[in-house]
């Protein structure tokens, strides 16, 4: 996972080449670069975290959550250890060249689905009600008669077609170019789609998923050059960047500071959890889910703070997972809810309805009788 980077560093996906050195960022680009990356990091939350709501009710396969469960947490920070060592080890044996060409081409194709997917219920509202629209289904199945699973199971119509042409165009563009503004369009639309449909089932699982994603964030930052080195070499959307030396360069600034993608998603989809809770209480409040989204402003302003004031990129999730945690735990505990908050499930799968037959009894009552 990646991290704020420390001011006047080149983070535009590799080293700083030879030559004249960089002079430093001015505060005004300063500022402005990271008051940037604070807004764009707290609009996917935010939209993403509203969009979880729907998602969680929805019956349309292609819009399900996928749900994590304390196992799944457990092992998260385990999995993304050995993601990360493995890129690190790829990016010093083979040519940088060539891994990010094919990794251009991997998220080239998932950044296309992904916008698409973000911009879709927008769209709907600015196609006019007469407009022309069929329904579509992409369906893949394993096995035949009753051992018949599905595999894929996608529907979608034109009007979800004409948001993938137009998500197209900005995928050319950022395959093209690897521009700064395709990269972020490409990132926000990760970030949102993972608040939206990846759901942890309960707060339980949250904490381990945070718990352990800090150790890990903290450990491959500071006790290593895994991560960073990684987070220079990766040409890949998975980090929003903006340029310190907007207002010298204009759009070709090159001089970045950025944030990663996981320093969003993973406290968001804590963010989401709590918002859900919230609606669950029918107090027509917000309380949990505006609490823990102050809580990542104040950890993320913090994490810029000591970076600025260290000269060196910081681990994020060091400050955003005892903000996001402890804001909330507070706040439960002084109005008394901390059992509620903690009891709070989240099914994994919907419940089947068993099917009724012509007489309307069920094949478990037809037993019974």
């Amino acid at each position: 996972m990646e991290q704020a980077a420390a001011p006047g560093e080149a983070l535009n996906g590799s080293e700083a080449a030879p030559g004249p050195a960089r002079p430093p960022a001015t505060a005004e680009g300063m500022a402005l670069a990271y008051g940037s990356l604070v807004l764009m990091a707290l609009l996917p939350i935010f939209f993403g975290a509203l969009r979880s709501v729907a998602c969680a009710k929805s019956k349309n396969s292609s819009d399900m959550p996928e749900t994590i469960t304390s196992r799944d947490a457990a092992r998260f920070p385990i999995v993304a250890s050995c993601t990360l060592l493995g890129l690190y080890l790829f990016f010093k044996i083979f040519s940088q060249e060539y891994i990010n060409l094919l990794l251009s081409m991997y998220f080239f194709v998932l950044g296309i689905l992904a916008l698409s997917h973000t911009i879709s219920p927008m769209m709907n509202k600015v196609f006019p009600a007469n407009f022309p629209s069929k329904q579509y289904q992409l369906l893949f199945t394993q096995g035949s008669g009753e051992a018949k699973e599905e595999i894929v199971n996608y529907e979608f119509d034109t009007k979800d077609l004409v948001c993938l042409a137009m998500s197209s165009v900005v995928g050319v563009w950022y395959l093209l170019r690897k521009h700064w503004i395709a990269n972020n369009l490409f990132g926000l639309a990760f970030s949102l789609n993972g608040v939206e449909l990846l759901h942890l089932n309960n707060v339980s699982t949250g904490c381990i998923l945070l718990g352990g994603l800090f150790i890990y964030d903290v450990f491959w930052v500071f006790g290593t050059n895994v991560m960073v080195t990684v987070a220079k070499s990766f040409e890949a959307p998975i980090k929003l960047v903006f340029p310190q030396d907007l207002l010298e360069k204009g759009l070709e600034a090159d001089n970045f500071a950025m944030l990663g993608l996981g320093d969003i998603v993973i406290p968001g989809i804590f963010i989401a959890l709590l918002l859900r809770f919230d609606i669950s209480l029918k107090k027509n409040t917000h309380t949990y889910f505006y609490t823990s989204f102050v809580a990542y402003i104040f950890g993320l302003g913090l994490t810029i703070f000591i970076m600025h004031i260290f000269k060196h990129a910081q681990p994020a999730l060091l400050y955003l997972v005892p903000a996001c945690i402890g804001f909330p735990l507070l706040v439960a505990l002084v109005k008394g809810e901390v059992t509620e908050m903690f009891s709070y499930e989240e099914s994994s799968t919907p419940k089947e309805v068993p099917a009724a037959s012509k007489d309307g009894l069920t094949d478990g009552e037809k037993k019974e009788k």
